[in-house]
């Protein structure tokens, strides 16, 4: 890890894409992998988590290959043809990984260890192991965190009534789903990304969902297609923040997933008097995606919570960092998740912030922010979290001084070329 230094810009411009949608990726990489046939994935994101989640479908013998153009080819083993790992599946940082797999393994005939980095195994387990065994997997861990020892089986259906909403619990469970008979269903307290749902169809797989939730029918047969993954909306927030907040700014971010369950920023943004614009959106494999171009605008304060934070949930750190210019109290509630993620982030970003200059408050399942306030440079801890680090470099750049970022390389976790891509569109 090395530490990145972010000095204050006075306009960012231009017309660039991000690298395509981590979330829509690790999907289209297991639902490949679990298809009969050979699968073709353009876009795919070139994040480390990405690559934990093929370096162990690697391991379960699955073969993926990288062709001209970066395409990936996927040689499909079918629901049932994976092999047993001779050791322990690494998902390293990745909670997505870690998550979904569990859901695949836990129907297969064998046993699986898998574990990951030291954050990732402070995480909570508890949401997918809980479900996994009322399908009748038997797992294995301290505490309900990884590594998890997972003994896979025959599964059966389950109507379960998640606490929380996640995508991550609610895919677990529906790809449980696809190896048990009957309908498996998951219903949520308030809707979570729905990018399995809309994968599993392109596949030949019929989903269910709504606001509530989702549900398969099994057993299902994966058929393999090909798919076209967007540019990740969560990256271009970054953007988009740094383009409303610096003076004369004007960025299009081309070819972004505009998924609904994915558009909390800009309605959140909007609703802080963010000057957005999106193309007429192009659907494919169930994804829609369309060109989003921003300029700046004077912000105001919003509150945010509710329904809205699963919508939000990754991009709250830089949205903080947007209400410190914004023209009043910004209350940012019901985002106690926040503490169970690579950080504890409402911390990391409290902290951070405060060591800027802007007036923050820590609450229990959230932050209070009041604003406008100029920011000054300042060692960050970015506590090797990818969001924390890439959001204090748009703090950095509306900073007077230089603001240094401790391991701020950590980006490459979900955004490799993201400082190279902030220097090519800032202007001094």
């Amino acid at each position: 890890m090395s530490d990145i230094l972010v000095k204050p810009a006075r306009t960012v411009q231009g017309t660039f894409s991000v690298p395509g949608d981590k979330s829509i990726s690790h999907r289209a990489l297991i639902l490949s992998a679990m298809a009969d046939g050979k699968s073709k994935i353009t876009g795919l994101s070139d994040a480390r988590d990405v690559a934990s989640t093929r370096r162990c479908l690697e391991t379960l013998g699955v073969k993926i290959s990288t062709l001209k153009g970066g395409t990936v080819a996927v040689a499909g083993k079918g629901k049932y043809g994976f092999r047993a790992a001779k050791g322990p599946l690494d998902a390293g940082n990745s909670g997505s990984t870690i998550r979904l797999l569990s859901g695949v393994v836990a129907a297969q005939p064998f046993t699986t260890t898998i574990t990951g980095d030291e954050s990732l195994c402070r995480r909570p387990m508890r949401r997918i192991i809980e479900p996994l065994e009322r399908m009748g997997a038997h797992i294995e861990s301290s505490v309900y965190k990884a590594p998890l020892v997972i003994r896979g089986g025959a599964l059966r259906s389950i109507d379960y009534a998640s606490t929380i909403a996640s995508a991550q619990v609610k895919s677990c469970i529906l790809l449980a789903g696809l190896y048990a008979n009957g309908t498996t269903r998951v219903t949520e307290p308030s809707p979570s990304r729905d990018h399995t749902e809309r994968m599993l169809e392109a596949f030949g797989v019929k989903a269910h969902f709504s606001q509530s939730g989702a549900g398969v029918q099994g057993p299902a047969t994966l058929q393999a297609c090909d798919i076209d993954v967007p540019g990740d909306l969560s990256s271009a927030s970054f953007f988009l923040v740094a383009a409303s907040l610096l003076a004369d700014s004007e960025i299009t971010i081309e070819q972004v997933s505009v998924n609904p369950t994915r558009m909390g920023i800009y309605d959140a943004l909007s609703a802080m008097g963010a000057m957005i614009q999106t193309s007429p959106a192009v659907t494919l494999q169930g994804e829609p995606r369309a060109d989003l171009s921003v300029r700046s605008a004077r912000l105001h304060s919003a509150a945010l919570g509710g329904s809205m934070i699963p919508r939000i949930i990754d991009e709250i750190p830089v949205l903080a960092v947007a209400a410190t210019q914004a023209q009043g109290t910004t209350v940012i509630r019901d985002a106690g998740e926040l503490r169970l993620k690579e950080s504890d982030r409402l911390t990391a970003i409290c902290k951070n912030l405060q060591a800027m200059g802007a007036n923050v408050r820590e609450t229990k399942d959230g932050m209070i922010i009041t604003g406008p306030t100029s920011l000054h440079g300042a060692e960050i801890e970015s506590y090797d979290d990818h969001r924390i680090a890439m959001a204090f470099a748009i703090a950095g750049l509306i900073a007077t001084g230089e603001t240094l970022i401790k391991n701020g390389s950590c980006t490459e976790i979900s955004f490799p070329g993201f400082f190279d891509l902030l220097d090519r569109i800032r202007h001094d």
